[in-house]
């Protein structure tokens, strides 16, 4: 998280030209250095692939695995849940083997689909790596996985399933996506610019983040999540309702079960992938909610759209927001677009911070807004 907050103080961007394997694709991407050197622990070999050797790279950082540790025996491994999101998992492993088919286009033998591509696969591993016990699954709704995850979670403990989940998502950069997103025409030739008026497209990246959350007694600077709200719009295939209507109905959810104003909402982490139908709807939805006062601004200018890991990435980033004191701007963004009614950030605001939305909106409609924040005295 340092290294995160220092990029993120210092307006410094991890979006990078492609230079990922063989993809000739006029585009940015945010690429984590060291996957290619970094293979998973020997006993679980099996598993070694690029999504869940960035897996391996969340859960060795900033002491989780530690903190993981102490919860199993506060609460046992059979207690704790883990709930994942990705959207494409380890499908670069399904592309190598295709690239590596005999003469009669059989596999070859070393691809093993069940560890490395299948969308278990992410939790199968975290599960054996981190030695718990409980409930354990993944969700795929694209972009919205890893923010479904805290609701899901959140529910589990609530019907008292678990006392305690490790929640996030882990999505690797692949030829799947970098083409695909391609292919729609909605990926940018420069660094992603959200809510700009010369906005033109996404820039993907890759992230793995984990959050333990525990259903205890809570401190004053304890970070917890206030609430979840989910709506799912079906408008269309890969477009969001034009008017921001699933988008609304999660925010209004969160805020319902939260128990929260609009007006106690310090800022706003906007999905704001940087496309022209996405921003546009989010626009409609976020002051139609919230006016145009609170504070908004997209992360994607850092980090990329990491797809199945936006919603925990920017989860991780909320929650240094609330733990500094710090509203980033959204980076990249020149001029915001003139037809918009929200408070788009361009520069960094210091400022107290004791709750915060954050949005993630998937393909096909998949909508999750979440708040987290420190205790509502």
């Amino acid at each position: 998280m340092a290294c995160t907050l220092a990029a993120l103080r210092e307006g410094r961007s991890g979006l990078r030209r492609c230079d990922f394997m063989d993809a000739a694709l006029d585009t940015y991407i945010g690429r984590v250095e060291g996957i290619e050197d970094e293979p998973v622990v020997a006993r679980l070999k099996d598993f070694d692939c690029r999504n869940n050797r960035l897996a391996m790279m969340g859960l060795v950082t900033d002491g989780f695995e530690a903190a993981v540790d102490a919860a199993r025996i506060r609460y046992s491994p059979h207690r704790i849940a883990v709930v994942l999101g990705t959207s494409t998992s380890g499908i670069l492993e399904t592309e190598l083997a295709y690239q590596h088919r005999d003469a009669e286009g059989k596999l070859p033998a070393y691809f093993n689909y069940r560890t490395t591509h299948e969308n278990y696969s992410v939790a199968d591993f975290v599960r054996r790596y981190l030695k718990l016990r409980g409930p354990a699954l993944v969700i795929s709704t694209a972009c919205s996985s890893s923010a479904k995850a805290f609701a899901s979670a959140s529910r589990l403990i609530e019907n008292g399933l678990c006392d305690a989940a490790v929640v996030g998502g882990v999505d690797s950069l692949c030829l799947t996506t970098l083409c695909g997103f391609s292919s729609l025409e909605i990926v940018s030739t420069a660094p992603c610019r959200p809510a700009d008026a010369e906005r033109s497209g996404i820039s993907i990246g890759e992230a793995a983040g984990f959050a333990l959350v525990e259903k205890a007694a809570v401190r004053d600077d304890s970070i917890c999540l206030l609430g979840y709200g989910e709506s799912s719009d079906a408008y269309h295939m890969s477009t969001p309702h034009p008017e921001g209507a699933g988008a609304r109905l999660a925010m209004s959810r969160a805020l319902h079960r939260s128990g929260l104003d609009p007006s106690q909402i310090d800022c706003i982490n906007l999905h704001g992938t940087a496309t022209r139908a996405n921003d546009s709807a989010e626009d409609l939805a976020v002051s139609g909610l919230f006016g145009n006062l609170t504070p908004c601004s997209s992360t994607k200018g850092w980090t990329g759209h990491t797809l199945g890991a936006a919603g925990i990435t920017e989860a991780v980033i909320a929650c240094l927001c609330l733990r500094e004191g710090l509203i980033p701007a959204s980076l990249n963004t020149i001029n915001v677009d003139p037809g918009f009614a929200m408070n788009v950030l361009l520069e960094n605001r210091q400022q107290p911070v004791r709750q915060v939305l954050s949005n993630s909106f998937g393909f096909g409609g998949n909508n999750v807004s979440l708040i987290l924040g420190h205790p509502v005295q």
